[in-house]
């Protein structure tokens, strides 16, 4: 068993430790000092940068301000020039994704303290016990954790409570801390408004909120076998289809890609980039060498009914980013014996796409996202029974 990690801090000249908390699996710091109401900004910003972590005692509402003003220091903070700059789009999107995860190392060095019972002993704190409930479960000890990884905790309890509309299920998807919210418009739509084959089954691979599943239900396919391999995601798919009335409709079970058997129609929206994820939330953009894409295109011949569609929907910002080519997806469709029968295409509406100021700007004001329709190529060889 692996051991519960722990943190340890000296106060009033006594070493003391409590139970160490991250969902990301970002280790435990090895030096902690005690900080309340009376450190400076700038000599938060100097130890967190030597990488020595902050256990705030002060006011909840001032670690607030000063986690705000840590994260100004670091993002005003003067980059080196290189000797060149950067000689490919991979290589100017790597260099950004270091520069974003020593900025979360910096920034996870504010620590709170935290009750057996999720309460924090900190003045003007407030109830975030349901919240922390939600994602780490009964808290049987003290334990510590970063403010930043509390703050993304409060914010995914608030998009859970209220959800988010989405027209073509009839209702709002309610996304749980990890599992991506479906806040991008253009996929689900491409799924709504695709011509629908003749099925009265369909799988949905990698259901995440469950969001494509229940469309395919509204749209009036009979059943759905949706599949999830994390446990949070098929809780919320689970939790979602419930609350909108279709679980006579959408079974979600705990599978690596694909359920047992065939079916006339098969959707994926796999992880649009080929890069390591870095913490939960990023699983649903980011999966290291394309896992998923290459086990949904190299498995979905065997799981297609002969007449069978199967439908992938990709965004090609890997491409613009020089991650992957439109020459090596096409030749993974051929070698999975797949052909295209059509490929429809949506511009993103989200906010980053028409931002000069992101970092990857570029590449996402180039963005398309498709649903390619693919069956199998009737020159391949018939499929091996299941």
């Amino acid at each position: 068993m692996t051991e519960t990690p722990r943190v340890s801090w000296k106060e009033r000249r006594e070493v003391r430790s409590a139970r160490w908390r991250s969902v990301s699996g970002t280790p435990p710091p090895k030096r902690v000092v005690v900080a309340d109401d009376t450190m400076t900004a700038d000599a938060a910003y100097r130890l967190a940068c030597e990488g020595t972590a902050l256990l705030w005692r002060g006011d909840f509402q001032n670690a607030r301000q000063l986690l705000q003003a840590l994260a100004r220091r670091v993002d005003r903070k003067p980059r080196r020039k290189s000797a060149t700059a950067p000689t490919s789009p991979a290589e100017a999107f790597h260099l950004h994704r270091q520069a974003q995860s020593q900025r979360a190392r910096t920034l996870g060095m504010l620590l709170l303290p935290f009750e057996s019972d999720h309460t924090i002993p900190l003045r003007r704190a407030p109830d975030v016990r349901d919240a922390c409930t939600e994602v780490y479960g009964t808290a049987e000890e003290r334990y510590v954790t970063s403010m930043r990884e509390l703050l993304g905790v409060i914010g995914a309890h608030e998009w859970r409570k209220k959800g988010i509309e989405i027209p073509s299920v009839g209702g709002r998807i309610h996304p749980h801390y990890g599992v991506f919210a479906p806040v991008r418009n253009e996929y689900v739509a491409l799924v709504a408004t695709a011509p629908l084959p003749p099925a009265r089954l369909a799988f949905d691979i990698g259901t995440g909120t469950g969001v494509l599943a229940a469309v395919l239900a509204r749209r009036g396919v009979e059943r759905v076998v949706a599949t999830e391999r994390d446990p949070r995601a098929l809780a919320c798919a689970r939790e979602n289809i419930a609350r909108l009335r279709l679980d006579r409709n959408v079974e979600v079970v705990e599978a690596d890609l694909f359920p047992a058997g065939r079916a006339p129609l098969i959707v994926c929206n796999p992880p649009w980039i080929p890069a390591r994820a870095t913490s939960p939330m990023e699983q649903a953009v980011y999966d290291a060498e394309g896992h998923t894409l290459r086990g949904f295109l190299g498995g979905a011949a065997a799981h297609l009914e002969p007449d069978g569609e199967a439908w992938l929907v990709l965004s090609d910002i890997a491409e613009h980013l020089g991650l992957r080519t439109r020459s090596e997806l096409l030749a993974a469709i051929d070698e999975a014996d797949l052909e295209i029968v059509d490929r429809t295409d949506a511009r993103p509406d989200h906010p980053k796409a028409s931002d000069p100021d992101d970092a990857l700007h570029e590449a996402r004001a180039a963005e398309v996202t498709s649903l390619w329709r693919l069956k199998i190529n009737p020159s391949s060889a018939t499929p091996s029974s299941l």
